[in-house]
């Protein structure tokens, strides 16, 4: 069957993940009792996560002709002849409508009727919340037919909690029995060596009952269990007397390792330190613009903006400048969207060519790109703050950023000293949507 993207302004790209089948009519009957029939609808509103019956009922509604969804059989009819590039069309206004989001324009939404009887549909990749017409006459008949509530997913989720729970609670008991173990060792191996080989073996001997209640063994046999347990007792005290704190583990990893591995190691283990602390001076010079350097540059990225220059050429111009990496980018990214009041993931998709080549070079750089976004969200006095999560879901769909660096950004600013800032709570929905993604996608 062949398959077409959802959402007609979705048609020219040849990697977009949302896929209809494309629609197939057939007109049955004649005279008075002619009618349509929409051979795939079931696929078609299965593509697009809704029901049929409400794909059938707009078609009715638009052509104002008698149209019906039998559940049972699965076939769609509407009365008269209608050629198929007309309900394609019909259905592509369904889709804009009732399926697409009104911010983001994802067709991933779910139908939610409140309490006074209003129609909205909620995005899963930004969390947008969009308004729909109540004017339409196919409303009335979803407010009667109100969408299944999926369980489905919830079910899921609720195993996905109940496994990590028993995870957890199976770990703690591990390392209840482990710390139980370790102290009935050291009290084993601190009364062996007090009162020696002689009481152990007496010990042993009440512990495995008196000579009266069973039949003693052939002494050959008891000499040979009393010598490998012994040898047990030895190792274990040997093994409990050696020093497991940190500063011994290192202290041993130095000696194994010759000079020049250990610097290495060293290195590497001063590397994340390095990069916080170099990313609160960055943020801290160029917050709300306090240093000269800072201004200077996005003054500057403003003037070659303003003269045309193109993406790549401003990114060379930019790497010759005196100034961190991070503050390039700030300058960039503020450059692009200072002055904007709100519409920033469309001026995202606009400008994306510019911060595309400033992510180009390597991938780390596309961690500096969303502190940018964070820095600038966080002391703008627009709407920037709140459409964020629009702007990473258009820069995600536009290549420019990776899911892996997106996630990463966000579970470090959850940790860092920002935590509580609110740009992680505007965030949140299309992080778990890319999480979900990758899930499904993976279960797949």
């Amino acid at each position: 069957m062949a398959l077409q993207n959802i959402g007609a302004s979705n048609s020219d790209d040849a990697f977009y993940r949302y896929k209809m089948p494309r629609m197939i009519t057939k007109i049955e009957g004649r005279g008075n009792g002619i009618k349509t029939n929409i051979v795939n609808m079931v696929d078609i509103a299965k593509a697009l996560a809704r029901p049929a019956a409400y794909t059938t009922k707009y078609f009715g509604c638009e052509l104002g002709a008698q149209s019906k969804f039998d559940e049972k059989t699965g076939t769609s009819h509407v009365n008269g002849a209608h050629d198929t590039p007309k309900l394609a069309g019909l259905l592509e206004i369904f889709i804009k409508k009732y399926v697409q989001c009104y911010g983001c324009g994802n067709p991933e939404t779910d139908i939610l009727i409140t309490k006074s009887q209003m129609i909205q549909l909620k995005c899963a990749a930004c969390g947008f919340v969009s308004d729909v017409d109540m004017r339409d006459k196919l409303t009335t008949f979803i407010i009667k037919n109100p969408p299944e509530v999926k369980k489905g997913s919830k079910d899921k989720k609720a195993m996905r909690r109940a496994e990590k729970e028993r995870l957890k609670e199976g770990e703690m008991a591990d390392e209840e029995q482990k710390k139980l173990k370790k102290e009935v060792i050291k009290k084993k191996g601190t009364s062996s060596s007090k009162d020696g080989a002689p009481k152990s073996t007496s010990s042993r001997k009440k512990a495995n009952g008196s000579d009266e209640d069973r039949a003693s063994p052939p002494r050959s046999q008891i000499d040979e269990k009393d010598e490998a347990r012994d040898k047990e007792d030895v190792d274990d005290d040997i093994e409990w007397q050696t020093d497991t704190s940190l500063e011994a583990a290192r202290q041993r990893i130095q000696e194994q390792l010759s000079a020049v591995t250990a610097d290495m190691v060293m290195l590497s283990t001063d590397e994340p330190e390095k990069e916080e602390k170099a990313r609160t001076k960055v943020s801290a010079n160029s917050e709300n613009g306090n240093s000269l350097t800072y201004r200077t540059l996005v003054a500057e990225v403003k003037a070659n903006l303003n003269k045309g220059v193109k993406a790549k050429e401003l990114v060379s111009h930019l790497a010759a400048l005196p100034a961190s990496a991070q503050e390039k980018m700030s300058a960039l990214y503020e450059a692009l969207f200072e002055g904007i009041e709100k519409g920033f993931a469309k001026e995202a998709i606009k400008k994306k060519n510019y911060l595309a080549a400033a992510v180009a070079e390597e991938e780390g750089l596309q961690l500096l790109l969303l502190c940018a976004i964070e820095e600038f969200s966080c002391k703008s006095t627009s709407n920037a703050l709140k459409e964020v999560a629009l702007v990473l879901k258009a820069l995600y769909d536009a290549d420019v950023l990776e899911e892996e660096h997106i996630v990463k950004w966000y579970q470090k600013g959850l940790k860092g000293d920002n935590k509580n800032s609110q740009i992680w709570k505007n965030a949140q929905p299309f992080i778990e949507w890319l999480q979900n993604a990758e899930s499904e996608s993976d279960e797949e």
